[in-house]
């Protein structure tokens, strides 16, 4: 049995809509809008330690296929991990992935892993939390998750000449806030 889960993340017009300002999670800003960058990110390869004790820790990228692996939504392609090696020789792959629950949501994929169902790939800012007080464990560490989520949060505005006072004041405090990012 597979479960698919889907939330709303639609992009729509800030300025046809009536919003002043957006968070956005990407890589790159759109050249279409004013944008700050609040932080950088990274994605997270991590279990619940239930979930290890019952199907073993994968010690390389390839071990995955014989994993449960919660896998994001992303239309109908299919889910293929990347990885880059930490050490000398700068290895890639890329590894086809399955699993019986997938959902288009980090925190809903946090929630899945932190329930036992299986391996996720997620953003540091779902998952940084549950890893600093052993919730979830991290895994593949000399191995870096590549191109699974955007790089960077940014607040972005549609361009007018004036910045309302209170679009520049929360930027200001969300750039203070998230200097360090959630590493």
């Amino acid at each position: 049995m597979r479960i698919e889960l889907e939330l709303s993340e639609r992009i729509f017009s800030l300025s046809q809509e009536g919003f002043d300002l957006a968070i956005r999670h990407t890589t790159t800003a759109p050249q279409t809008h004013v944008a700050w960058t609040l932080c950088e990110t990274r994605s997270l390869l991590v279990a619940s330690r239930d979930y290890l004790a019952r199907r073993g820790t994968p010690t390389h990228p390839n071990d995955l296929t014989d994993h449960d692996c919660l896998c994001y939504l992303r239309g109908n392609e299919p889910t293929a991990w990347s990885f880059e090696s930490s050490g000398r020789g700068r290895a890639r792959v890329s590894v086809p992935v399955r699993g019986c629950f997938a959902a288009n949501n980090s925190e809903v994929m946090r929630e899945a892993a932190l329930g036992g169902l299986g391996i996720a790939l997620l953003p540091d800012l779902s998952a940084r939390r549950d890893v600093d007080v052993g919730n979830l464990v991290p895994l593949l560490s000399s191995w870096h998750p590549s191109g699974a989520f955007g790089n960077r949060i940014f607040a972005i505005r549609p361009y007018s000449p004036i910045v309302p006072s209170a679009v520049r004041a929360l930027v200001q405090y969300l750039r203070e806030r998230l200097s360090g990012g959630f590493c």
